[in-house]
Order: structure tokens, then C-alpha cells, then sequence
């Protein structure tokens, strides 16, 4: 699509992008809403965007105007991607075709970038965009992502509150690694995790690519200047080698003004040229920045098997876990539903538009909720778990390994260094932390048991009925679950976040003891358990 306006749309709540652009030119998207694009979201959990979008370009865009649209909430709101024939990867092309090659020249202006899983703005291995005026506040990982992005102008944009989820050290304001002649000016900076992150150093077998080769990677030739920081934890964070020139900003409150490594070389000036607004045209009579104001905040964002909810629909979510019980949300459900239960040995409680379903005693509890309104009728299915778990953590190190020496492993148990709580339930999210910040007992979070290299043990007694029983868990890294000395699962091992499953057989109801064994080694962890008879789970 070339030379076309596209205005006055909402193109909002889709689980992949509002509005996709492919070798797109000079095109005006103007005063759309594409809010709520997004798949892969839990607040506060779990938060990569998986390339979801308000607005996506990729491939090889150029000379767009993106004005005064709203796209919130999208797992990025504008992911821009030169595209893997522009980096070399397709295609065959002399040398030259790959300088300065990717999506160039496109104008961001105006709009409204917030709340997003992973980034405001990113665009990639890109040159000569503008990006002015934008709100980008409270996106996960950062407000705008620019690596290997060259000669773009990143000026009078709203950045705050970015950074609260970040991964590692990407996070804050604008992050820019192995970027060029950027410029980023008169920007407002508030509360990020860091203000503006700038990085170089070596790229790897990337070096070998047409578009590296042709544009080069250092990390050079950048410009901050008259931007003000007000209450950010850290404003400038640079690594490795590169070069910045550093004018004048302005600095309320910041935790810290500069993280700087050895190699990266700071020259003072102010000789950065002050930036001229640009003029543009839009389309459309609508004015949806803003018009979702009430929804602002990535806490608004609730995914359902379908994509991400619409506010409007009728909705039924958990809002409370405990294992023994559970609790659901109603929302815009008739204050006239009939709500019925089915199980045994559960029970259920009302109380406003929230129902809370609970066990009436120990075992694995399956239950039928149904919920009929007019003629709209949900059912939901669940079980409930209701058991004492005697939960043990420990930490361990090389000469301890348990895929080395499980035995050595396991006396950690029972060292006095050790320490222990009760849970109802193994549901354990730990991300990047570790024991010490699950809330357990006293004696666990007083231990400040980090986020690496712990282990864990963990026993119950739990009347099961006869059949087969299904048990099935989540786990990063090694997990192994034996119930009355039989194994059901193991998964010994190093690995990412693995849904591992087994089965029990039992020919006559009996209490059986269950004992989880799970160690962390590094980086991301999880842990969770689930156990429900197979008959159930297959249906």
C-alpha cells in the first residue's frame, strides 16, 4: 500500500496488530484507535509482547506519517522491523543495496504509546525517523527501543513510569543499543528505571551480515541534550565502548545522575542543534488519544482464550487462587443470572459480583460452575485442591549439584541452614526472585534466599479415590514428583519453563504422601503443580 490515508478507524482489542504495514510508502495513518492489540499478558507476571501491536511495520516502510493515533495497551505499541531481506538473511543483493536500508524516514508524532507489555515505540536496524511528541508512559520494559537504529530524532516526547517489568538491564526510558547519530532532545523524562540507556560492543556473528557490513555497529555519534529528569532512579546508564555527546539537561530528584563504563567517552557541549518541529497533515475528525482515559493502565489489560478482553463483553475471570478455593469476577453479567454448582463436598459464596467457591475438606475436588443469563450460558470447570504442603527451601552450590549428587542435595534439606513454611498450594511464580519474596513464613523471607541456586522440598498427605489420577507441573528448572515412593514425573534437569505430566493409578481409595522435589539454577524460575483425576482433565 503506497501514497493512502487510513483515518477515523478503531481497530482495537485483536491478539496480533490494529493495523499492519508492509513495504508501506507515504502513507498518513492518522486518529486511529488500535488499543488493546496484544496476546501474551498476565500483570505483574508475565509480560513479553510476543510480537503483538498497535501498529506494526515491517519490512521496508518508509516515509509514513503516524499522527495522533491511540495505541495502548498493544503488547508493543508501534514495532517497526526493517525486516530480514533488508538485514540479509533473503534475498541476494550487491553490497551496496544494504546501505541504509531498512524502515527510514517514517514520522511518529502525537500519539499515544502507553501500557504496553514490552515497549512504546520499537524500531529496528532502521534510519532517519522522527519520533515527536509521543506519550509513552508506564510500558513494561521500556518507553522506545532502538537497536541499531541510526540518525533518528527522538524529541519533545512524555516519558514516565517505564521499566517496572524490565528484563535485565533493557529498561526505562529509551533504550539504544549499537545505535548512530541518534538524537534525543527536549524530552520529558519522570519516574522510569533509567532515563536513556546507550550501549555498544561486540555483536557477534551478526557482524557477518549485508546490513552490519554496510552501515557499521558502533555505538557513536549520539546527542542528549535539554531533556529534563525528574524522579527517575537513574538518567543516563551507558556500556561498553561508544561516544555521546552530553549537553544540558535538567535533573529534580534522580536516585542517580550517571552509570558509566570505562570504555564509553562522554564529551560535554552543547552544541546540539535545537530540534524544528515537524508539520504534517492529519485525517479524521475522531480524537481517540485519550478517549479510553478510563482504562489507562496496564492492569486494565485481561486476556481470555479468545484474545484480550473488550470491557464490554460479558466476563467471568479468577481473580483469587488459593487452591482450596477460588474466586471469580463477574463483570457486565445480569444482576438476574442463575448461578448454579455442581461437585461434592464444595460450597459457594456470593457477595457482591464476586463468587467464591471453596473445599469442605481435604482431597481433590472437581466442580461444574454454571452461570445462565437470558439466553447466555457459560460453564466453567475446575478442582479444587485442598492440602497442607511442608515446604522446604535450602541453597546449594557446585560441590551439591543435585544432577550430580542428589543425595548431597538432599541432606541440604535438613541442614540447619534450611528453612521451612506451609503453603495450600505449589504454585510458586517466582520469576526473577526466589523463595525469600513468596510470602511463606517468617523464617523464609528472613533467610533472603536469592533467586538462583535454591532448592526445594515439599510433602503432603492427600486423600485420593480410586482411579487415575493426572499430575501435571510447571517448572524451571529441575523437577521430580513421587507419590508413596512411585515416580511420576521427572524432569531432572536444566531447562526453560516445561509443562511435564504424569499419571497414578490407584485401584482402591487410599491417603497417599506426595513429595516435590525442585531446583533453580539460574535466571527465570516457576514452579506450580496441578492434580486432577484423568477422567476430568481429558473432559
Amino acid at each position: 500500500m503506497n501514497d493512502s490515508k487510513v483515518y477515523d478507524n478503531d481497530f482495537s482489542f485483536n491478539s496480533g496488530w490494529g493495523i499492519a504495514m508492509w513495504r508501506c510508502n507515504r502513507n498518513i495513518i492518522s486518529r486511529n484507535a488500535c488499543d488493546f492489540c496484544v496476546r501474551g499478558y498476565s500483570h505483574l507476571v508475565y509480560n513479553r509482547g510476543q510480537d503483538s501491536a498497535g501498529i506494526l511495520m515491517f519490512e521496508q516502510n518508509c516515509d509514513n506519517v503516524i499522527a495522533e493515533n491511540s495505541a495502548t495497551h498493544g503488547g508493543d505499541g508501534f514495532f517497526g522491523f526493517a525486516g530480514k531481506e533488508a538485514l540479509g538473511e533473503t534475498g541476494d543483493h550487491p553490497p551496496d543495496w544494504y546501505r541504509r536500508r531498512g524502515n527510514n524516514n517514517n514520522l511518529l508524532i502525537d500519539n499515544d504509546f502507553s501500557y504496553a507489555p514490552a515497549h512504546g515505540i520499537e524500531m529496528t536496524f532502521s534510519f532517519g525517523n522522527v519520533f515527536w511528541g509521543n506519550r509513552l508512559v508506564e510500558n513494561a520494559i521500556c518507553g522506545v527501543w532502538g537497536g541499531y537504529s541510526q540518525d533518528t530524532l527522538i524529541a519533545r516526547n512524555h516519558m514516565e513510569g517505564n521499566g517496572e517489568m524490565a528484563y535485565g538491564l533493557e529498561r526505562g526510558g529509551i533504550n539504544i543499543e549499537h545505535g548512530r547519530s541518534n538524537r534525543i532532545l527536549a524530552n520529558v523524562f519522570k519516574n522510569n528505571k533509567c532515563g536513556v540507556h546507550l550501549w555498544g560492543g561486540p555483536v557477534g556473528d551478526f557482524a557477518q551480515k549485508p546490513w552490519a557490513k554496510a552501515n557499521g555497529t558502533d555505538s557513536k555519534g549520539n546527542v542528549v541534550a535539554e531533556n529534563q529528569f525528574t524522579g527517575d532512579k537513574l538518567a543516563f546508564h551507558l556500556r561498553g565502548p561508544g561516544e555521546l555527546l552530553l549537553g544540558e539537561n535538567t535533573f529534580e530528584d534522580v536516585e542517580k545522575q550517571m552509570s558509566k563504563e570505562t570504555e564509553s567517552v562522554v564529551r560535554k557541549g552543547d552544541d546540539a542543534t535545537a530540534p524544528q518541529e515537524p508539520t504534517y497533515t492529519a485525517f479524521g475528525t475522531t480524537r481517540p488519544v485519550g478517549a479510553r482515559s478510563h482504562l489507562r493502565g496496564r492492569q486494565n489489560i485481561v486476556m481470555t482464550e479468545w484474545g484480550p478482553w473488550d470491557h464490554e463483553s460479558p466476563l467471568i475471570r479468577v481473580v483469587q487462587d488459593n487452591g482450596d478455593s477460588i474466586r471469580y469476577e463477574f463483570h457486565n453479567v445480569s444482576q438476574d443470572a442463575v448461578v448454579t454448582l455442581e461437585g461434592h463436598d464444595v460450597t459457594w459464596q456470593l457477595s457482591g459480583a464476586t463468587y467464591g467457591v471453596s473445599a469442605m475438606g481435604p482431597g481433590v475436588h472437581p466442580y461444574l460452575l454454571q452461570v445462565k443469563a437470558g439466553d447466555r450460558e457459560q460453564e466453567i470447570r475446575g478442582t479444587l485442591v485442598s492440602a497442607t504442603w511442608d515446604v522446604t527451601f535450602f541453597e546449594w552450590d557446585k560441590a551439591t549439584d543435585p544432577r550430580e549428587d542428589i543425595k548431597a542435595w538432599r541432606r541440604l534439606s535438613r541442614d540447619e541452614k534450611a528453612v521451612s513454611g506451609r503453603a495450600k498450594q505449589l504454585v510458586f511464580k517466582y520469576g526473577w526472585s526466589g523463595p525469600s519474596e513468596q510470602n511463606l513464613s517468617e523464617a523464609v523471607t528472613a533467610a533472603r534466599l536469592g533467586g538462583d541456586h535454591f532448592g526445594m522440598i515439599a510433602r503432603t498427605r492427600l486423600p485420593l479415590s480410586a482411579g487415575t489420577w493426572e499430575f501435571t507441573t510447571l517448572s524451571d528448572d529441575g523437577i521430580r514428583v513421587t507419590v508413596d515412593g512411585e515416580r511420576v514425573i521427572e524432569n531432572w534437569g536444566w531447562h526453560g519453563p516445561t509443562r511435564d505430566a504424569g499419571t497414578l493409578n490407584l485401584p482402591a481409595d487410599k491417603i497417599v504422601e506426595i513429595v516435590v522435589e525442585h531446583f533453580e539454577i539460574d535466571g527465570y524460575a516457576v514452579l506450580e503443580l496441578a492434580i486432577a483425576r484423568k477422567s476430568d482433565s481429558d473432559g
